[in-house]
């Protein structure tokens, strides 16, 4: 039998049957869980898979389809191993929040770059935007019209007045959409107002850390009346990077990958080279020092900044 994950709880995966679309409770057959796979889940949301029926409807999954692509991170207590946060999307959307909890471009950019590196095309939604004061909008539409300049979709929001959620809709028909964030930023309230029928439980935010509580612990997909599906991801704290070549990385800046052929060395770094076309863009101010920061905290491997909250 061949069925779509929609839910993991780490020991046991939600699956539907692809011609039935009957819901089976399967676990992983231990042999795959063995395969010298670093992953701290061999299975993700999003992915197809063989299974075979057991009692009633439970099941066990033999084989996982070979993915389109994923998101993935280090998993931030075992930083060897690696975490699928979903898997076989076609548009991932980054919930951005100021305040409450902030999150940073050094985290924006993070994101955005694993997207990249799996060709996942990712929306920036500015969320919370009911609640800013002029100078907080402000710097709101400064960030968005930086990753705007960068080639990046960005959306004001807000998941509590519906502000804008008609227009999130129409860029998730007929398509796969993974929702990322902090926690607090909003994720599952954004769902609900989406689609209210799914009535997903949603968190208060500990002002004296600035951060959510974790409402999502396992990520789960649900079917949208309109053709769509979504998937709701535990909050991220912090995000390592994982599997990216240095040589490669300037690719996925696509603002540095315009430029990287009038650099004189044609494998520039740009870091310490003479001729470098990204430092003189950012010299003249065509790129922003933050992305450029980015850039070089991902190349430098400085994964100290992932484990704890970065509000620069």
């Amino acid at each position: 039998m061949r069925g779509l994950v929609y839910k993991s709880t780490g020991s046991w995966y939600t699956v539907k049957e692809e011609n039935s679309g009957v819901f089976y409770q399967c676990r992983i057959k231990g042999k795959m869980r063995l395969k010298g796979i670093k992953n701290t889940n061999p299975v993700a949301v999003g992915d197809y898979v063989a299974f075979q029926q057991e009692e009633g409807l439970q099941g066990v999954i033999t084989g996982v389809e070979e993915r389109q692509n994923y998101i993935i991170r280090k998993s931030v207590n075992l930083s060897k191993q690696t975490h699928i946060i979903a898997a076989n999307i076609d548009l991932a959307f980054l919930v951005v929040t100021l305040n409450n909890p902030p999150t940073s471009t050094t985290f924006i950019d993070r994101f955005l770059v694993t997207a990249e590196a799996y060709s996942i095309k990712t929306v920036l939604l500015f969320n919370k935007v009911d609640t800013y004061t002029p100078d907080e909008l402000a710097e709101v539409k400064y960030l968005a019209q930086l990753y705007r300049k960068v080639g990046y979709e960005c959306i004001g929001i807000s998941a509590t007045t519906g502000k804008n959620i008609e227009k999130v809709k129409e860029t998730m028909r007929g398509k796969t959409c993974a929702v990322s964030g902090h926690s607090g930023a909003g994720k599952s309230t954004l769902i609900n107002a989406i689609a209210p029928q799914l009535a997903l439980k949603t968190g208060e935010i500990s002002l004296q850390h600035q951060q959510g509580q974790h409402t999502t612990t396992f990520a789960e997909m649900f079917d949208l009346p309109f053709g769509a599906h979504i998937i709701d991801t535990p909050g991220i704290k912090g995000f390592g990077m994982v599997e990216i070549d240095k040589h490669e990385l300037t690719d996925y800046f696509p603002e540095f990958f315009a430029l990287k052929e009038h650099c004189k060395f044609n494998n520039c770094l740009h870091t310490d080279e003479p001729h470098c076309a990204v430092k003189e863009a950012l010299e003249n101010d065509e790129i922003a020092w933050s992305r450029y920061k980015s850039y070089l905290q991902i190349l430098e491997g400085d994964e100290e900044s992932y484990r704890i909250m970065n509000y620069e």
